[in-house]
C-alpha cells in the first residue's frame, strides 16, 4: 500500500516565480528505491508540488519505508541539482550535502499523511 508524505518549507518572498521555474525544469529521479545492497525496497509513485505565497509543499507518494525513500532521493542527481538551485531562495538554510543530511532534512520538514481516500474506487462498485 502506498504512503504519502509532504515536505514543507518557505522561500524568500519575491522569488516565487523563479522557484516555480526551477521545479518546472527539474529532472525526474529514478523511481526504483534500492538499499545499500542494491535490493529494491520501494517505489516512487508520484510527486506533486504546491505553492501558496512563499510556502512550498512537495507531496511524495511511494511504496516502502520513508527513511529509505529519503536516502534514495538524496542520492539522485536530479534531486540534488534541484535542491542546490533552490538553496539561494530558501528563508532558512538547510544542509543537503550527504544522503544522511538530506534524510535528516526530510524528517524535519515532513508531514505525515493521516487520511488519503481514493474516491474513484468507490464509484467502480456502483
Amino acid at each position: 500500500m502506498s504512503q504519502q508524505w509532504a515536505l514543507t518549507w518557505n522561500v524568500k518572498r519575491g522569488t516565487e516565480a523563479e522557484v516555480i521555474r526551477l521545479f518546472e525544469r527539474s529532472g525526474r529521479p529514478d523511481h526504483t528505491v534500492r538499499n545499500a545492497s542494491g535490493e529494491v525496497v520501494g517505489l516512487l509513485r508520484r510527486t506533486s508540488v504546491f505553492m501558496r505565497q512563499n510556502t512550498v509543499v512537495r507531496v511524495i507518494e511511494f511504496d516502502g519505508e520513508f527513511i529509505d525513500v529519503a536516502k534514495h532521493m538524496g542520492q539522485q542527481q536530479e534531486v540534488r541539482d534541484l535542491e542546490r538551485a533552490l538553496d539561494q531562495y530558501l528563508e532558512v538554510e538547510r544542509d543537503m550535502s550527504t544522503p544522511e543530511k538530506t534524510a535528516a532534512f526530510f524528517a524535519s520538514a515532513s508531514m505525515r499523511c493521516i487520511l488519503s481516500r481514493r474516491h474513484d474506487e468507490e464509484l467502480a462498485d456502483v
